[in-house]
């Protein structure tokens, strides 16, 4: 029996389909193991090789994983229902298979070893973007990129085989007529010059040095499972995740970076918003106002898309112009302080303990003043 892929779409025409998870209980007391009977079969409808759902059961449940390719056995230590890793499948399907975009299962992962990083590019709708590492799996993943694993390598030779006898039932032949399938090939992005058009590195070596750079008050903050905490909790800890921020222009640069991701990933509730949480972050002294108006000068496509990026600096510019405004007239009731100070005398007294103040007047001519005519 199959189900959908993704399985909180109900739609029983959903056309992304994989088997129903079997699993099978055996040996017993401290010996006793979980065979996952059909995992070759789901992780081909995942498009992922069958070693990662089953040592991604193993880090969910804290349990050891065993994998035999050459006769298809992937077990799970422990006795564990089908039901419970069907759910826990799904957790898998989520975070490594489905696109953050569209949501449909049509993605490859793209390893980096020299960066430690992983890519998942969508054929569906063309979306690219990095995984977060922080799931133990990824260390996995990183060590044995889909490319080594040996059953992904003969699944891959067999597309090819089938490909080259399609071009030849249909006359194709050989040379450039007969390479036109390269053409559309979803490899292109597995080169490395296309590394340097991902988002910053994930992992957690990446982030250690970013920290050490940046401040040593959020290195645990990054490393937590703080997605299972309640609203309130989460919320406090992002406040004092962003303290790192106070006088570091570097550190508000990358704030308002990870800003902009955000209102990518909830365009339709903070694109409205922009103004009022970068008035927040400012009387909060998160971001300064010499950073804010260099980031608002230029729009950048470092972090999202330039229309994006141009929606969020629309959004922002009554903010910014308001800024500029307090800017203009604080620099004016400053010049008339100024102006005032020059009225001012000190007066010194050798007798007085404290220090006075006195405005001078400008001596005036007594009208009624009398001549005296013998001085004259």
């Amino acid at each position: 029996m199959s189900v959908n892929v993704n399985r909180s779409v109900s739609d029983q025409f959903y056309r992304y389909k994989m088997p129903r998870l079997i699993a099978k209980v055996e040996g017993k007391g401290n010996g006793i193991k979980t065979v996952i009977v059909n995992m070759v079969d789901v992780a081909k409808a995942l498009n992922r090789p069958p070693t990662y759902p089953t040592k991604y059961f193993g880090c969910e449940l804290g349990a050891q994983t065993q994998f035999d390719a050459k006769n298809d056995r992937y077990i799970v230590n422990g006795s564990h229902e089908a039901n419970k890793l069907q759910d826990m499948l799904d957790g898998f399907i989520h975070k490594f298979v489905l696109c953050s975009e569209c949501d449909n299962p049509e993605t490859d992962l793209h390893v980096n070893p020299k960066k430690q990083t992983i890519g998942s590019a969508c054929k569906a709708c063309g979306n690219r973007g990095m995984l977060d590492t922080r799931h133990k799996l990824c260390t996995f993943i990183l060590k044995n990129p889909p490319e080594s694993d040996s059953s992904c390598v003969k699944e891959k030779k067999e597309k090819e085989k089938k490909n080259r006898k399609k071009d030849k039932e249909n006359g194709s032949g050989s040379g450039e007529a007969g390479n036109h399938n390269d053409i559309d090939a979803p490899d292109a992005v597995d080169g490395e010059e296309d590394d340097d058009d991902w988002a910053e590195e994930t992992t957690e070596e990446a982030q250690r040095r970013r920290m050490e750079e940046i401040s040593d008050h959020a290195k645990n903050l990054t490393l937590s499972e703080d997605l299972e905490k309640t609203l309130e909790k989460r919320v406090n800890i992002f406040y004092n995740f962003v303290k790192f921020c106070h006088n570091d222009k570097k550190a508000q640069k990358y704030l308002l970076g990870g800003f902009e991701c955000l209102v990518k990933l909830h365009q339709s509730q903070l694109l409205p918003r922009v103004p009022i949480i970068l008035k927040d972050f400012y009387d909060a002294d998160l971001l300064e106002e010499d950073v804010i108006l260099t980031w608002a000068e230029k729009v950048s496509k470092k972090y999202v898309s330039k229309e994006l990026a141009k929606e969020i600096h629309a959004k922002a510019a009554p903010f910014v112009k308001w800024l500029k405004e307090a800017e203009e007239e604080s620099e004016g009731s400053e010049a008339e302080e100024e102006e005032d100070d020059e009225n001012v005398e000190v007066v010194y007294s050798s007798s007085a303990r404290e220090l006075k103040v006195e405005t001078v007047q400008p001596e005036k001519a007594e009208e009624d003043e009398d001549l005296d005519i013998d001085a004259i």
